[in-house]
């Protein structure tokens, strides 16, 4: 069969690449994708996600048994909706449902409602009220744009003037347009942290392997948040009687009221937690996979992953199956001023082989050249499975040490909370 990915990112690299592996699968097209993904295979289609219609009608034109469809501004668009208007099957959220990534305020409702633990919040979109809630609260506090801003709409504040500074930029400079219209303000909480993934269809679910991403631009978790620039699964320091917690108290109910809500779930849940002293409780919902987990998540499935989406569409039980042996580990290469101003253009080293995988996000080809060069803040990730977390950081640090990249950047202490 030929299966569809919309998206263009790593994400979308390391969901292709895994159904291709599939026995039964001769194609994968990923629109629009990068140039980097043809060099594992994978056929770019040069559509944008927001054209649904054409999108559709390539489908239609191409035999595509199903498509999945992961980036969030796509889904909270309603591209679900369409497709199946169309009588096409998607794996994804329809746009009512991803309104649990969408909206921050609208999860926090039905969070509330539900019973599921998160942070204490209020919601506002005048400044004034805003800035009063902070006073009262105090710092530490965390501000954060109600709808989608790439990851970058969140503002751990340590202080009350930076909390306040931060509200002002969404609600009054606009500083993330529509999405910072209204803002979520929520009592900070204190523990780790760490990413729960599940394969969900209604009440359905299947639990993927832990992982602990690593927003922050620079080592020690310092620098503004970025899209993630490295992360590891499983976190062996978690222990399982936690996810058990998180599986009861909070994946269960929330998917459970989204059909009560008249709004049942199909595709991926993500759910951001935290352990703190009172047990798991949610940081964010997205209505996808992660960037950069699915990179390190996908190569742990054992099971024919196009098989498995496949049953999980038609409401059959899938046979989803886990390597349980060592940890895998990858290190995003950004453009340096990443998340804010970079430039693009830099040549790219070759593509690893062997025992460390390379997905590509910003990149493209050189004019007149099979050449890769960067096209984004976040480049490329580097990714392996070793039996420590130690040896898959030495591993891939290693690797890092032999490429050039100059006027790119990255982390050097991925994984480095596992093994205090």
């Amino acid at each position: 069969m030929k299966l569809l990915v919309v998206g263009s990112g790593g994400r979308e690299h390391a969901i292709a690449k895994k159904l291709l592996e599939s026995k039964d699968v001769e194609k994968v097209f990923v629109a629009p994708g990068n140039d980097g993904m043809t060099l594992d295979g994978l056929e770019l289609v040069n559509i944008s996600i927001s054209e649904h219609s054409e999108l559709i009608e390539f489908v239609k034109a191409n035999d595509i048994a199903w498509t999945f469809i992961d980036p969030d501004d796509a889904l909270a668009a309603g591209i679900v909706d369409d497709f199946n208007a169309a009588g096409l099957k998607a794996f994804g959220p329809t746009k009512a449902t991803a309104e649990l990534e969408w909206s921050k305020d609208f999860a926090k409702e039905i969070m509330v409602k539900y019973g599921v633990p998160t942070a204490t919040y209020g919601t506002f979109s005048d400044f004034e009220e805003a800035k009063a809630y902070i006073e009262k609260q105090g710092a530490p506090i965390v501000v954060k744009a109600d709808g989608l801003a790439l990851g970058k709409g969140v503002v751990v504040a340590e202080t009350v003037e930076q909390a306040v500074e931060a509200a002002h930029e969404m609600l009054l400079d606009n500083k993330f347009g529509d999405s910072g219209a209204r803002v979520v303000i929520e009592e900070f909480l204190d523990g780790e942290e760490f990413s729960l993934f599940a394969f969900v269809n209604r009440d359905k679910f299947y639990i993927m392997p832990t992982a602990q991403d690593h927003k922050r631009a620079y080592d020690g978790d310092k620098g503004p948040n970025t899209g993630g620039m490295g992360a590891y699964a499983p976190v062996p320091h978690l222990p399982q009687s936690v996810v058990d917690t998180a599986v009861e108290t909070i994946v269960k109910p929330i998917l459970e009221g989204m059909i009560k809500e008249g709004r049942p779930y199909l595709g991926i849940l993500y759910a951001g937690l935290i352990l703190t002293a009172d047990g798991p409780k949610v940081i964010e919902f997205n209505a996808r996979f992660g960037d950069p987990e699915t990179q390190i998540i996908l190569p742990r499935l054992t099971s024919d992953f196009a098989q498995n989406i496949t049953d999980i569409l038609d409401s059959k039980e899938p046979n989803i199956m886990w390597t349980d042996k060592g940890v895998t580990l990858g290190v995003v290469v950004a453009s340096k001023g990443y998340p804010l101003d970079y430039e693009r253009g830099v040549e790219l080293p070759a593509k690893t082989e062997g025992d460390v995988i390379t997905y590509y996000a910003g990149a493209k080809f050189a004019e007149n050249s099979r050449a890769l060069i960067s096209n984004g803040g976040r480049v490329y990730m580097l990714v392996t499975t070793a039996a420590t977390v130690k040896e898959a950081q030495a591993s891939i640090y290693q690797e890092l040490s032999q490429q050039k990249i100059e006027g790119l950047f990255y982390r050097t202490d991925i994984g480095s909370k596992a093994i205090k």
